[in-house]
C-alpha cells in the first residue's frame, strides 16, 4: 500500500514498481498479437471453428475490452477527484483511495491496449499494427475519431507514466501533468460516443452520460472547495486593555 500523508505528499509510491508494469504490458501486446495474429496463422482449424464464416471474435473482444477501458478509466478519475476533494478521508481512506486510484490506471491501460491490438486479428476492419498504433493512420472507418481515442490511450499512458517520475517532475509539474487525465477522460468519452457502435443503445448511452455527469459534478465540488479555501479570512478585532482610572 503507498504511504500517503496529506503533510507528506512526496512519500506517495507507485501501487507496481516499473519492471512490473512494463512486464505486464510487454505480456499483453504479446499475447493479443498471439491471438490476433499468429493463432489464426498456426492453427487454421481452431480458428475456422472459432470465426466461422463471419468472424466476429476480434470484433467482440474489442468491443467489450473499450467499455471495461472506460469504465475503469472513470474509476480512476473519480477516486483522483475524491482525493483531491478530500472526500477520501471519510471513505475509504487517502492511503487507499490513492492505491485504488493508480491500480484502475494502469489496470484501464492495459484494457485499452488490449482494446486497440486486439482489432488486427478482425478481417473486416483490416488494421495493421501501425495503423492500431499510429494516431489518425486508420482511415477505413471514422479516421478522426478513432485517431482521437488513440490520443486519448497516450494521453492516459502519460498519466500513468507520471506516477513513476514524480520525484523527478516535483509535486507542481507532476500536478500539471495529470491534468492530462481529464484530456484522456474527454477524448475517450467522444471516441466512444461518436465511433462507437453501441453509442446508440439506451445502456451504452446511460453509460456514458453517467460517467461525464458524475465527473462534472466531483470537479464543480472540487473548483468550489479551492475557491472557498482562497477567499480572504477577516481579521478578528483584537480586544481593546480596559483602561482603569
Amino acid at each position: 500500500m503507498s504511504v500517503m500523508t496529506e503533510n507528506d505528499p512526496d512519500k506517495i509510491t507507485p501501487v507496481a514498481s516499473l519492471r512490473t508494469l512494463l512486464i505486464g504490458l510487454l505480456a499483453i501486446v504479446l499475447g493479443t498479437l498471439l491471438a490476433a495474429v499468429f493463432v489464426p496463422r498456426w492453427l487454421p482449424g481452431l480458428s475456422a471453428s472459432i470465426l466461422g464464416d463471419s468472424p466476429k471474435i476480434f470484433w467482440y473482444l474489442s468491443r467489450g475490452s473499450a467499455f471495461v477501458a472506460f469504465f475503469l478509466l472513470w474509476l480512476s478519475m473519480v477516486f483522483g477527484l475524491l482525493i483531491t476533494n478530500r472526500m477520501a478521508r471519510l471513505w475509504p481512506g487517502g492511503p487507499v483511495a490513492f492505491d485504488l486510484h493508480q491500480y484502475f490506471s494502469l489496470l484501464g491501460l492495459g484494457f485499452g491496449l488490449f482494446h486497440a491490438l486486439i482489432l488486427t486479428g478482425d478481417r473486416y476492419i483490416q488494421a495493421g499494427l501501425v495503423q492500431v498504433v499510429l494516431p489518425f493512420a486508420y482511415q477505413n472507418f471514422k479516421p478522426v475519431w478513432v485517431g482521437i481515442g488513440q490520443l486519448a490511450f497516450y494521453a492516459w499512458a502519460i498519466v500513468v507514466a507520471s506516477f513513476y517520475i514524480r520525484k523527478q517532475l516535483g509535486n507542481k509539474s507532476w500536478r500539471l501533468v495529470h491534468y492530462a487525465s481529464f484530456l484522456a477522460f474527454s477524448l475517450a468519452l467522444v471516441h466512444g460516443l461518436v465511433s462507437g457502435t453501441d453509442s446508440q443503445t439506451v445502456w451504452a448511452g446511460m453509460l456514458y452520460w453517467f460517467a461525464g455527469g458524475s465527473l462534472l459534478l466531483l470537479l464543480f465540488y472540487r473548483i468550489m472547495v479551492t475557491v472557498g479555501n482562497k477567499k480572504p479570512q477577516r481579521a478578528r478585532p483584537v480586544a481593546q486593555p480596559v483602561r482603569r482610572d
